[in-house]
């Protein structure tokens, strides 16, 4: 670990508020270059319409054009984001699908960016962006910092979701038992009480009530809804 990454390690494992960590993040961002810096949280709960919360310092004005203009629904980049851990820059090629926010972005201003996302072992995933309104981000530029956005990135999510994600969804600091995954796994299967209490030799009456645990645990009203969930959190994996 560097001497820059350890300041970064430093400034970012012991707070405790999500906006000072944004603002720590943005200033780790200013210092290789950048103008502006996004960060946007996406949990894996609810599935229909998941939790999302994003923090940045972009203009007024663009960030209500953006959100008025539906963007979120069809900006590139966090689909990308959504797929893949690789980074992207800021390109016509990027934005091919999305020519008008992308000229939105350029009449205001916003010209050059980069993004990469981050995801953890229970679904949350998140997107960091660096961006600028002067001057080309070079493959000279990438070479040189490349390692260190990629870092300032893991360190973001890590770092933010600690603090955000359980205070969005308590769900995800849920522990079960090694016997409410089992018997929830089966459950998951299409499996009834009384077929699961046969497949691991114990009685039905312990069958539900470890699955009224996991209910309990989970916040939600019957095993369906709770497999579900436990699947997307990563729970039974």
């Amino acid at each position: 670990m560097d001497h820059w990454q350890e300041d970064l390690f430093n400034s970012l494992i012991y707070l405790e508020c999500e906006q000072k960590i944004y603002t720590s993040v943005l200033s780790l961002a200013q210092s290789l270059g950048f103008e502006y810096c996004a960060y946007g949280l996406r949990m894996p709960i609810p599935i229909t319409q998941p939790k999302i919360t994003m923090f940045n310092n972009y203009p007024a004005n663009w960030n209500s054009h953006y959100h008025e203009s539906g963007y979120l629904e069809i900006d590139p980049t966090i689909k990308h984001g959504l797929l893949s851990s690789l980074p992207i820059l800021w390109t016509d090629a990027t934005f091919a699908s999305a020519q008008q926010l992308w000229q939105s972005a350029r009449d205001m201003g916003l010209k050059f960016g980069w993004a990469q996302a981050s995801r953890d072992a229970n679904g949350t995933a998140g997107l960091l962006t660096v961006a600028r309104t002067h001057e080309d981000i070079t493959a000279v530029e990438l070479n040189e910092k490349q390692a260190r956005l990629h870092w300032l990135s893991q360190a973001a999510h890590v770092a933010i979701s600690r603090v955000l994600a359980p205070k969005l969804s308590p769900e995800v600091d849920a522990v079960l038992s090694p016997r409410e995954i089992e018997v929830l796994r089966w459950a998951a299967a299409g499996k009834t009480s009384g077929e699961t209490s046969e497949i691991l030799g114990i009685s039905e009456r312990t069958v539900v009530f470890h699955i009224n645990n996991v209910l309990a645990k989970l916040n939600c009203t019957n095993k369906t809804a709770a497999a579900v969930k436990a699947v997307s959190l990563g729970m039974l994996n």
